[in-house]
């Protein structure tokens, strides 16, 4: 039989140590089904916008973070115009955890090892709450846009495009 205790993640320590309110929802995954739009099918409706983190490297930056919502794709022009950089990249997979402290589907805007710059989608403006990986597979963390700006220390800009159907 499985407890019910949630075992506190970076993320949640953070939130905890900067007096944010957060409630934590966890989900059933699987190692083949990580990506944010299965998140967005197993979460409720009412729950909030469920928000993908995405971590990449500018040519004069080094690590950026962008916060988009789960049925975007992010815009790698404008987000490396708004990051300072004249091209920007994805971060390889085979990276992540060495420079965030996260695993793939489990990676939280909060609470990586350094304060990377971290641009939110402005789309979060239009949100009461949002939900973000709570740093594991499985948890996701859902809090007001505002704490989890306080949080990242995060611009809001321009960063997305809709994704092609």
């Amino acid at each position: 039989m499985k407890n019910k205790k949630i075992t506190k993640t970076n993320a949640m320590r953070m939130l905890d140590k900067q007096k944010c309110a957060y409630a934590v929802h966890e989900y059933a995954w699987s190692e083949d089904h990580l990506d944010a739009l299965t998140v967005l099918e197993k979460m409720s409706q009412d729950a909030g916008a469920v928000y993908k983190t995405i971590v990449a490297v500018g040519d004069k930056t080094g690590v950026v973070v962008g916060v988009i919502p789960a049925q975007n794709e992010l815009d790698l022009k404008a987000f490396a115009k708004v990051s300072g950089n004249k091209r920007i990249e994805m971060l390889p997979l085979k990276d992540l955890e060495a420079t965030t402290g996260y695993i793939r589907g489990g990676c939280s805007p909060i609470g990586m090892k350094k304060a990377f710059p971290t641009y939110l989608s402005h789309h979060i403006l239009d949100e009461k709450s949002v939900l973000v990986s709570g740093g594991k597979r499985g948890t996701q963390i859902e809090l007001s846009p505002a704490d989890l700006m306080a949080a990242t220390h995060a611009k809001i800009e321009e960063i997305t495009q809709e994704k092609d159907e």
